[in-house]
């Protein structure tokens, strides 16, 4: 597939840190340019919930003609009529996924190591995910800041590489440099309290 650049990705826990509306927020980033959007629900997420938030994101997306990915549940995405999944290593396999969502659907996969990376590429997934680049304070993944090396190490293997953790607008042009083809941002959209500014900003910084 095709990956826009930019990869925002609406995280519903740091949106009730932040006391923003995840649909507003979404509104946003499509507003400025985004044209691929994860969701991130949190763990205790009820499904229903899940589901119904999904489908109001979906139809904001489809205005536009981007795209959805939802994160870690198939079944939500499925019922949803998302564009794919985002798995990570202790979810649900990329085949499993597969079984439940059909085989023309996206499906990511997170990445850790070199070990991880090479299993993924050999695999069915869509794309992946190498992380975190750098210190990250919006997700607990149990490994320490990879750095760039992880990203070249992934990157023109025949997948699209998403680079993702503690990226920032001032560094998301060096993880493009590196080979990443799009970079996923999470807590920086939110710098300055205007996401829709913050997209564009990064759009132009990535196009530079």
């Amino acid at each position: 597939m095709d990956f826009p650049r930019l990869y925002p990705i609406i995280d519903t826990a740091l949106c009730d840190d932040r006391r923003i509306e995840p649909v507003a927020l979404a509104d946003a980033c499509l507003a400025g340019g985004a044209r691929l959007l994860q969701l991130r629900a949190r763990k205790d997420e009820p499904s229903a919930a899940f589901v119904q938030l999904a489908e109001r994101i979906l139809a904001a997306a489809r205005r536009v003609d981007a795209r959805v990915i939802v994160n870690d549940r198939a079944d939500v995405a499925r019922l949803a009529a998302a564009d794919g999944v985002h798995v990570g290593q202790t979810d649900l396999s990329v085949s499993a996924v597969r079984a439940i969502v059909g085989p023309e659907l996206v499906v990511g996969i997170s990445t850790h190591d070199r070990e991880q990376i090479d299993e993924a590429l050999a695999g069915d997934a869509t794309y992946i995910a190498v992380g975190p680049v750098f210190p990250t304070a919006t997700k607990d993944t149990g490994y320490t800041p990879r750095g760039l090396d992880l990203v070249r190490y992934a990157a023109h293997r025949g997948k699209p590489v998403v680079a993702i953790g503690g990226i920032t607008l001032d560094r998301a042009a060096a993880v493009v440099a590196a080979g990443a083809s799009a970079v996923a941002v999470i807590a920086d959209i939110l710098v300055g309290r205007d996401p829709e500014a913050r997209v564009r900003a990064f759009l132009a910084r990535l196009r530079a």
